[in-house]
């Protein structure tokens, strides 16, 4: 991963005493690494593991598995969708189907599973998937590969950019509320957001 850090000597949570306790304990608990899974298994958990890190070009293990809780609570709570193509499945056939057609690519390639396939073959199989150009095998029967890599990627990214050391790296002070804003000019920094490198 490159470093993309323009604030290196920022950190998000200096910031937490000015929020209230809810939204504390909300951000402070996505600190927290282990989590039991609700409803993805092991296997699918590691596989996610090496889709988001690629996917997110990020390795750092607490950030991505935050990234796999999100996930999981998404898929445990089953809230419903705002919409979905007429074709496409609900989202836990849609993940549970796809996460194991993923891992057999690895199986088809190189005789393992996909998350210890090496980054060269994970992103020659990850770009086949967001084009829907994988070859088709049982496993792929009625799950759409591109529509499974767009579920992913937003998954991903949602949960990524919530993460309090990301935050801190991209320069985002957190929850506003309930101090609120008071400057309204875009060059102007409040006095808690981050001061950008030169």
């Amino acid at each position: 991963m490159k470093d993309h850090n323009h604030y290196p000597t920022f950190d998000v949570m200096e910031e937490s005493r000015e929020w209230d306790v809810h939204t504390r304990s909300i951000v402070k608990a996505r600190l927290i690494r282990e989590h039991a899974y609700g409803y993805v298994t092991i296997i699918e958990a590691e596989t996610l593991r090496a889709w988001c890190s690629l996917l997110m070009d990020d390795y750092r293990g607490e950030i991505i598995q935050y990234v796999i809780n999100h996930i999981d609570q998404v898929l445990s709570e089953n809230k419903g969708e705002g919409h979905r193509k007429v074709s496409t499945p609900p989202v836990r056939l849609l993940l549970r189907h796809g996460l194991k057609a993923i891992d057999e690519t690895g199986w088809i390639a190189n005789s393992q599973p996909f998350f210890q396939l090496d980054e060269t073959n994970q992103r020659s199989i990850m770009l086949q998937i967001s084009n829907d150009s994988y070859p088709p095998t049982k496993n792929w029967e009625g799950i759409p590969q591109k529509i499974l890599f767009q579920k992913l990627l937003q998954l991903c990214v949602e949960a990524y950019y919530a993460h309090p050391l990301v935050w801190s790296e991209i320069g985002f002070g957190g929850p506003a509320y309930p101090r609120g804003y008071t400057l309204h000019s875009p060059d102007q920094l409040e006095s808690w957001e981050a001061a950008k490198r030169s």
